[in-house]
């Protein structure tokens, strides 16, 4: 049997730094979260791309964002069927439980899941093909592109990372709870989109679709 590797170095650095900074300057916070649990106003589906982390994006500090994120920032439609279902789970329980008032959906530049599902010789990383059968959902979101006659590859993606967007707040509006919430005015759903090259935030118009600089 050989030898574990140790707890990475760089993480033990990190977490002394935070524990001689923030932690220092917010412990009451942090104490007061424990106490009396979170609750934040605001969750963000968005993609575990480790350059596009809501939280830092944002400036927010502790219990003030529920963040669930997964490749490409997609919500999967309602399907009550006794499955394992993340993305799901997290959202009933933000909604549900949680009583957040707002759910942004956020996607971002340069999205390796969208560039994935556009590549017709993308290959399984694994037996299981996890990501394969998770960025399939955005086949429909692909469909709405044919109308646009986008040759750059560049162009397209972008657009697939807007109609992903644009899908997945659809698909929020499937669950049940989420529907009744937001036709009460007791839920608002969003879009957004980051650019990680130029920290560009863009927001979707709930009228038009499109994407609009902050």
């Amino acid at each position: 049997m050989t030898d574990k590797a140790p707890f990475p170095h760089k993480l033990l650095v990190g977490y002394d730094m935070f524990r001689e900074g923030r932690l220092a300057q917010e412990r009451s916070r942090y104490e007061a979260l424990a106490r009396r649990g979170q609750k934040p106003e605001v969750m963000i589906i968005s993609c575990c791309d480790s350059r596009a982390a809501p939280e830092t994006i944002f400036d927010c500090g502790p219990g003030e964002l529920f963040v669930v994120r997964n490749v490409a920032n997609l919500v999967p439609p309602y399907a009550p069927d006794g499955d394992y279902h993340g993305t799901s789970a997290a959202l009933e329980f933000a909604v549900q439980a949680l009583k957040v008032q707002h759910i942004v959906v956020m996607g971002h530049g340069s999205c390796g899941g969208v560039k994935a599902s556009l590549d017709d010789s993308f290959q399984a990383l694994s037996e299981g093909d996890f990501i394969g059968k998770w960025i399939s959902m955005l086949k429909p979101a692909i469909e709405t592109l044919a109308c646009l006659e986008l040759e750059d590859g560049d162009d397209r993606q972008r657009a697939l990372e807007y109609a992903g967007i644009r899908q997945s707040i659809s698909h929020l509006r499937s669950f049940p709870y989420v529907a009744e919430q937001e036709k009460a005015g007791q839920l608002s759903l969003h879009g957004a989109w980051f650019d990680i090259s130029s920290g560009e935030l863009r927001t979707m118009n709930p009228e038009t679709g499109s994407f609009d600089n902050v």
